[in-house]
């Protein structure tokens, strides 16, 4: 029953979950927040609210950590500084009777003041990254901005806007990329995103192929 925009936040977790069900080590220190939205849309629109909160969270991360760091978005649902995951995004949503959402939880963890030492991805957090040591609450506080001015133009415009904020800063944009699907792998030039946010994975067999589930990693060499 909380209203659209309820912000919680926890200062550490017991049982932190990542993207498939993973572990997300939930230290003291770090940022651990959901975002309670009510949008009236439908269910085939929900991802777009990951992008929302990665345009979000990217603009966080690149207002802490020092200009010449870059930030930038790995599809679908993470943010990279100088290619090491600094942080994630879990959506979980259900529907009303009339199939529209009822209730979508955007799940963000940022990794302000530590980071596994193993991890799939490579990973680092803020003040590794060169961040001047701040409370939790202050990052919290300018994400919760970030968000509440990005979910407004998401709102007003629709999806646009979002898309080209997060092509702005997508990692491996335009080079040749692999994703991983559970035993499947596919490889092509990531090309861009479609108007529902699905990855355009160029194969060289005609139109790009949407790709709307995987794990993105840069192509063998």
């Amino acid at each position: 029953g909380a209203a659209h925009g309820t912000v919680v936040w926890a200062r550490t977790q017991t049982a932190g979950r990542g993207r498939r069900g993973r572990n997300w080590d939930s230290p003291a220190g770090n940022l651990y927040a959901s975002f309670l939205l009510r949008p009236g849309i439908p269910v085939d629109r929900a991802t777009q609210a990951g992008f929302v909160a990665a345009v979000a969270l990217a603009e966080t991360v690149a207002q802490a950590v020092p200009a010449e760091r870059a930030v930038r978005g790995k599809w679908p649902n993470d943010i990279l500084v100088d290619g090491a995951k600094v942080s994630g995004i879990l959506l979980e949503s259900s529907l009303d009777a009339a199939g529209k959402m009822d209730w979508l939880i955007v799940g963000c963890g940022l990794n302000c003041t530590s980071h596994p030492a193993e991890s799939r991805w490579p990973a680092t957090d803020l003040e590794t990254a060169g961040a001047p040591a701040k409370p939790v609450a202050d990052v919290l506080q300018r994400l919760v901005a970030s968000m509440d001015r990005w979910l407004a133009v998401w709102q007003r415009d629709g999806f646009g806007p979002i898309r080209t904020a997060w092509l702005d800063r997508a990692y491996g944009l335009g080079e040749p990329v692999r994703l991983i699907q559970g035993d499947t792998e596919l490889e092509g030039r990531f090309t861009g995103l479609d108007d529902d946010g699905a990855l355009l994975l160029d194969r060289g067999e005609g139109d790009p192929l949407p790709v709307r589930s995987g794990e993105v990693t840069m192509a063998r060499r």
